[in-house]
């Protein structure tokens, strides 16, 4: 059917459904136990909580469940104080039936910097090793050379693949650009289906209506999912026009932990779909009991539900995904400067635009954010840059889709650390050397180890055997507006949290 001789969603809705489409079946994609509380509970769902709706999880009937990404292996060694690989296995035994699915973040999977490639590959292996069986990656400048051989790699393992091409707006992210990387991912890495990555919540029924023809004409028979964020308030009707036009499965959440700044809610996506005349293999009474569950953890935790936000149209200027605003808005309030959120949104916006367009999700969301934090609160654009911006710019994190703004790049040349070389040297294998400072740890460990720099293992492993529960301190992105908002001259400044972790070296002036 072409785009122009389609009924809209609201016509076909008003006629009970249409049902030519009984027939096909729309699958649900679940992402309960991961985005949805890293979206709206800054990841602070802890293994105690997936355990006790495993069980459920596993009648719920579901195509998939989503898991782990690297940020909750970053939560839960330094700020939960649990055994990440530990949820994973927990999960596996105690939903059997279920195939839970995991996404690897480049060639840095939970750290900032590349990682070398015996640490990528190993964690490809480990996910494996314990029960993963659906695996892909991702890659935030959507060069497929950083992802296809751990594709390569956990495909020859045994497990299903999925390549994410990561969606945003700007004037060089045009449909045919996302069309050339679906075919690379296929060519590259021969994924079994393709992910639409909306983490910015950005995608409109309008955008869709070219974008979704085109990826399913280029990828044939393999299944084309999406995955976006409620934070314009326009995704759960752009879902419907997606599966109208051919998208095979959506990323849902059960409700609470739905809207907001996470996905679409299960309850409400499926009833549609249904009314529309599709299949869907989702038990309702089994949702509603997760449902149930997931209200009385959040009352007695005094922890957040999702509800609809309200259209926002400079939300498609700094394009923030909903983890990072949901924190930044925070910390901005506890440091007293919330009056100055909206002005902190548009030079987000103006420093994307100097640095070629970089899609918002994890890192170049931090980057980009630290940078306009920095740019605002010291009253000078660019006279502090941290490295991993100047990293970026020299082409350490990947090929940039176009040129970078020749004043930006040069201010930030200039200032940004003199100890980074031009081009990165070579990364020598990892684990051997971590094999020898401690041979009696597990390849699990080491690999974390490999991530979380100092003793953050060490402390996880101590707080387990001693049955600790650890509460999060003052972030230190609090930190630095609160001592930026009070100098004009920066010294050395280091910044690291779950979200970002960035150290500046910059001296007087």
């Amino acid at each position: 059917m072409q785009a122009q001789d389609r009924k809209p969603i609201s016509t076909i809705m008003s006629l009970g459904g249409r049902p030519a489409n009984s027939l096909r079946e729309i699958k649900i994609i679940d992402t309960t136990l991961r985005d949805a509380p890293q979206s709206l509970w800054a990841t602070r769902m802890r293994t105690e909580h997936i355990v006790e709706m495993a069980e459920k999880f596993d009648k719920a009937g579901f195509d998939q469940i989503d898991l782990m990404a690297p940020i909750q292996f970053d939560v839960s060694v330094r700020y939960l104080k649990e055994d990440p690989w530990e949820r994973v296995r927990l999960a596996h035994q105690l939903a059997p039936n279920s195939k839970f699915r995991t996404i690897v973040r480049s060639r840095n999977i939970a750290a900032f910097d590349f990682l070398p490639n015996d640490v990528i590959l190993s964690w490809i292996e480990r996910l494996y090793a314990n029960g993963f069986r659906v695996i892909g990656s991702f890659d935030g400048l959507n060069d497929i050379d950083n992802i296809a051989e751990g594709l390569r790699l956990a495909k020859k393992l045994g497990a299903e693949t999925f390549g994410a091409i990561s969606f945003c707006e700007s004037p060089v992210h045009t449909d045919e650009l996302f069309v050339s990387k679906a075919k690379e991912l296929i060519d590259k890495a021969d994924v079994d289906f393709i992910m639409l990555k909306d983490a910015g919540g950005l995608l409109t029924a309008e955008r869709v209506r070219t974008l979704v023809p085109a990826l399913k004409e280029a990828i044939g028979n393999r299944p084309l999912e999406l995955h976006s964020h409620c934070l314009t308030g326009l995704t759960t009707y752009m879902y419907l026009e997606a599966v109208e036009l051919g998208v095979d499965a959506l990323h849902t959440s059960i409700a609470p932990l739905a809207n907001g700044a996470g996905q679409p809610s299960t309850q409400h996506i499926v009833r549609d779909l249904r009314a529309l005349g599709y299949q869907v293999n989702v038990n309702d009474e089994i949702v509603d009991e997760i449902s149930e569950h997931i209200s009385t953890i959040a009352k007695k935790e005094n922890k957040p539900v999702g509800v609809p936000n309200e259209y926002d149209g400079l939300h498609y200027m700094h394009q923030l995904p909903g983890g990072m605003l949901t924190n930044f808005r925070s910390q901005l309030e506890t440091a007293g400067l919330s009056h100055r959120f909206d002005e902190l949104l548009q030079e987000t916006a103006r420093v994307r635009a100097e640095l070629a367009y970089p899609i918002m999700i994890t890192p170049f969301a931090q980057f980009v954010g630290t940078q306009a934090v920095m740019n605002v609160i010291s009253g000078k654009r660019y006279g502090v840059v941290p490295n991993e911006i100047k990293k970026y710019a020299l082409g350490y994190y990947g090929k940039l889709l176009t040129d970078m703004d020749p004043d930006a790049l040069k201010l930030i040349l200039e200032n940004g650390s003199s100890d980074i070389p031009e081009t990165p040297a070579e990364l020598l294998p990892a684990l051997p050397g971590l094999k020898q400072r401690y041979p009696t740890d597990s390849l699990d460990d080491l690999l974390l180890r490999a991530m979380f720099a100092g003793t953050q293992v060490d402390e996880m492993r101590r707080a387990i055997r001693e049955g600790e529960r650890s509460e999060d301190a003052e972030s230190s992105l609090l930190k630095l507006i609160k001592s930026l908002s009070k100098k004009k001259n920066h010294g050395k400044i280091s910044l690291k949290t779950n979200d970002l972790e960035i150290c500046i070296d910059k001296g007087e002036g």
